[in-house]
Formats: C-alpha cells, sequence, structure tokens
C-alpha cells in the first residue's frame, strides 16, 4: 500500500529525469513498432539493461501527444499493490494524457486488469518489461487478445557497428563476439556492470520471484551454461553434474531463466513433438559479453561465440528454429516457417581441411532431408560456392550476411 502524496512524488521524479540521460543510437525495433495503435497494448519485453529504457524515451520523444509515465521498478514502489491503481488512476487523470507507459509493470500482481481498464477508456498504451511472462499465453487470456508484443535484444551486428562508429567486417565482428551488444557495457568498458546485471537477475527476477532459497545451486547451474554456450545439455545428466536434487528442479531452473532472457534451449528438429521434448537441447545465452566475463573456461571459444550470436541474430527475425542431427551428421540450425524448413545454415569459425568434410557432409544430408536445394556457412571471413549433384553451398562472411 502507497500514499497518494508518495506516489505523486516518484511520477514527479521520474517525469523531470525521463530525458536527462542522452538518447544517442536509434534501435532498430523503433521503426518497426506499431504507431496509433488503438484497442491494444503494445508490450516490449527484454532482458535488463538492454535498451527498453531508451527505446521508451525515444518512442515517447516521437509522440506529441501528451504523455504519462511510471516505472515501477523502483524502491519507492516496491509496495505498490492492486488497490494502489486507483490512486495512480487519480494522478492520470489530471495528467490529461491520452497516451500512456509503463515501464516494468509486471512486478505489480493483477495489473492487466488495470490495463484493460485503460484500454476500455480508449487510452493508447505501451508497457516495456524484463519478463518473458509478457508474453506467455496466460497474458493473451487475460488481456483477451488485446495486445501486440514485440521484443527488444542487446544491440545486433549492425548497430554495435554504429555505436562504436566501425564497419562491418571480420575485426568488428571478432570484437562483437567478445564484448556483446549490452549498451551500457560498451561504453564503460567494466565488466563489473555485466557481474552486477547477473547478480540482479539471478537474485531480483528469479530468486525473490519464484522464492528460490537454494541460489547457490541457482548460480552454479547459470554459470555451468554460460561456460557451455551452444553445446547439448539434459537436464538428467546437469543433476549428476551439478548435485542438484532432481531433474525436476533442473527444469524448473531452466524455465526461469528463458523466462527472464538470459538463455534459449533450441530443439532438435523432429517430426514429433515428444522427440523434441526428450532430446538434448543446445543452450544459448543472451549476449556474449556475459560469456566473456562470466565463463568458466580457459579458452576462448570463438568457434561457440560465433555459433551463439548467428543463434540471437535469427532468433530476432524467426521463431521456428532447431538443430538437426540424423545418423551422426549435423547442421547447426533449420529455420522453419509454419513447420516447414525454409533454412540450413552451419556455423564454422574458419572452414578448414580438419573440418570442412564434416561442415559440408552435415548440410548435405539436411538439404535432402528436407528436400532444399541451397545450404549455407557461415564463418568470419570466408567466401566460397560448393555444388555436389545439383545442391548449392555457399560459404559466407557472418559480418555480410546480417547487415
Amino acid at each position: 500500500m502507497i500514499k497518494l502524496s508518495d506516489l505523486n512524488a516518484v511520477v514527479d521524479d521520474q517525469k523531470g529525469r525521463l530525458f536527462l540521460n542522452k538518447i544517442d543510437l536509434t534501435r532498430n525495433l523503433l521503426g518497426q513498432l506499431p504507431t496509433n495503435l488503438e484497442n491494444h497494448a503494445l508490450i516490449i519485453s527484454g532482458i535488463r539493461r538492454c535498451g527498453k529504457s531508451t527505446l521508451l524515451r525515444q518512442l515517447i520523444k516521437q509522440n506529441r501527444e501528451k504523455v504519462f509515465f511510471i516505472n515501477f521498478d523502483t524502491p519507492k514502489l516496491y509496495d505498490f499493490e492492486l488497490k494502489d491503481f486507483e490512486l495512480l488512476d487519480s494522478i492520470i487523470s489530471e495528467s490529461n494524457a491520452s497516451s500512456l507507459y509503463f515501464d516494468e509493470i509486471q512486478v505489480v500482481n493483477g495489473w492487466e486488469l488495470f490495463i484493460r481498464q485503460k484500454l476500455d477508456q480508449q487510452f493508447r498504451i505501451t508497457i516495456t518489461g524484463s519478463n518473458a511472462s509478457l508474453l506467455s499465453q496466460e497474458l493473451g487470456t487475460k488481456l483477451t487478445g488485446r495486445h501486440i508484443n514485440k521484443e527488444l535484444f542487446p544491440f545486433s551486428f549492425s548497430e554495435f557497428c554504429s555505436f562504436k562508429a566501425v564497419d562491418p567486417n571480420a575485426e568488428s565482428y571478432g570484437n562483437y563476439l567478445i564484448y556483446g551488444g549490452f549498451p551500457e557495457y560498451l561504453t564503460f568498458n567494466n565488466p563489473e556492470i555485466l557481474s552486477s546485471l547477473l547478480d540482479d537477475i539471478l537474485f531480483r527476477d528469479i530468486a525473490v520471484r519464484y522464492g528460490i532459497r537454494d541460489v547457490r545451486s541457482l548460480k552454479r547451474l547459470l554459470i555451468f551454461l554460460i561456460s557451455n554456450v551452444s553445446n547439448l545439455v539434459t537436464a538428467n545428466k546437469l543433476t549428476q553434474v551439478l548435485g542438484i536434487k532432481s531433474s525436476a528442479t533442473v527444469l524448473d531452473f531452466f524455465s526461469f531463466f528463458e523466462q527472464a532472457y538470459l538463455i534459449s534451449l533450441m530443439p532438435k528438429f523432429s517430426w514429433s513433438y515428444r522427440a523434441q521434448l526428450v532430446n538434448p537441447r543446445k543452450i544459448y545465452i543472451i549476449d556474449n559479453g556475459l560469456v566473456s566475463v562470466t565463463s568458466a573456461s580457459f579458452s576462448s571459444d570463438l568457434g561457440r561465440k560465433l555459433e551463439n550470436s548467428v543463434y540471437w541474430a535469427l532468433r530476432q527475425i524467426h521463431k521456428e528454429l532447431f538443430y538437426f542431427n540424423e545418423n551422426g551428421f549435423e547442421c547447426d540450425f533449420v529455420v522453419c516457417q509454419n513447420n516447414q524448413a525454409v533454412q540450413l545454415i552451419q556455423v564454422c569459425f574458419d572452414l578448414n581441411t580438419d573440418n570442412q568434410t564434416r561442415e559440408e557432409n552435415g548440410l548435405w544430408v539436411a538439404m535432402e532431408f528436407f528436400k532444399l536445394e541451397k545450404g549455407t556457412i557461415l564463418t568470419l571471413n570466408q567466401t566460397d560456392i560448393i555444388l555436389k549433384n545439383g545442391k548449392r553451398i555457399d560459404v559466407l562472411p557472418v559480418y555480410n550476411y546480417f547487415t
């Protein structure tokens, strides 16, 4: 429960500081956001510190109408409850705003009821949050389908190049593999920024939210996953390796990490959904900067970081992503649309005599399996064409493929 005077003070303080931060890079997502959206809330979700607040400021700056903004992720509003929306309603009424912007509103239980009410009152509403529950099917039920979802990720490679004022080439992509795309980390180059981010997510967004007492096991599992980026993982094996009580606990932790946008688990392609569930999944970490700062591995792992970066570049475009593995032949990415494979991609930091046969054969077999005539091998800086039996493999530099 909160007092009206305290809530007013928070709103005024946040309004005064809203545009104090310099708005630098215009995010690619900004041009993809619907304008003049009526009867639907625009929901933008993504990991903490990836630039959602900056995007929100950029969106507000474009809006010429009077707006109302509040960020619920502040200690002064930790006691905010559902009934306190009545106080907020009175402040909104006095503001004469027609567009409402809510940051991290999902921390308040029952917030969906308030949003539905404001939609019924013909307000235009934009919401940002750092939890994937904002995109859940449950939310769709509570808002009766009256929302449009968008996801924001750390800088893409093209945004990284714009932010750092560098050309897209092998050298800049190599730096992108190491430093990743968190704006604040790229600005100050202080590893503690990412370490602190990780702790905030583990403790505030996961441990507190889900009532987890064994935070040590939670963090140990996350460090293991980060150190094994782009590798296959199973819950059963991890219970043995890390000494966690049960595979059910590991699966719960996986879900919490995914909800917080820390990881993504990519399934093996299979026509059977059950087979997708029981087979090992590939682990991808949201950003290579986190991998560089946190990984317990002593090697640079540039090959696995390259694959990790390709996954997230694809993930920003496609939702149906799988790996292929049949009879020992592997292909890193099967891109599907409406359950149909449309693209096959192999990732290799450097294609050479030691790995060329393996990488090519994985693609040839996958192309035959999916009846596709073309496949792609992405490398750091190689270009080539390989032809066989009427099928074609393009070898391309990754920095050209995603720019």
